[in-house]
């Protein structure tokens, strides 16, 4: 899973599915790591409609708010873009023997990422045509 603001991108990786409980430690972990409130902007996920997620954005204050985008609207969501280059970019071609390999080398791209952040990340915003001029 993955969150992007206007300056960066953040990101966990879990094999399977995504489960209610990892949503909240993604939130938690944000939380820590960006001090000002959180407005998030997620898709219609059904984990991310869950109880045990609506009661830690209850539990948090008011630090996080949520907006859900339209249904079935995933070229408003900046995050699908981010997905996008690193799967079309850093892990091209990569088809390593063992799956525990392939975890590695794509924390490793997304780390290469991180580090040209200040380049990819506009472009995502800019192509959800949610970006601020």
């Amino acid at each position: 899973m993955a969150g992007v603001t206007f300056w960066n991108f953040y990101f966990q990786l879990h094999p399977g599915s995504i489960r209610a409980a990892q949503v909240v430690e993604f939130l938690d972990a944000l939380r820590r790591q960006i001090r000002k409130p959180l407005l998030v902007v997620w898709d219609q996920l059904a984990t991310h409609r869950s109880r045990l997620v609506r009661h830690s954005i209850e539990a948090s204050r008011g630090r996080i708010a949520v907006e859900f985008l339209p249904a079935y609207a995933p070229e408003l969501n900046p995050v699908e873009y981010l997905w996008g280059y690193w799967k079309q970019h850093e892990l091209a071609n990569v088809c390593p023997r063992e799956y525990w390999r392939l975890g590695a080398m794509a924390r490793m791209a997304l780390k290469r990422m991180k580090r040209k952040r200040k380049r990819l990340v506009p472009p995502f915003w800019k192509q959800a045509e949610l970006c601020f001029d």
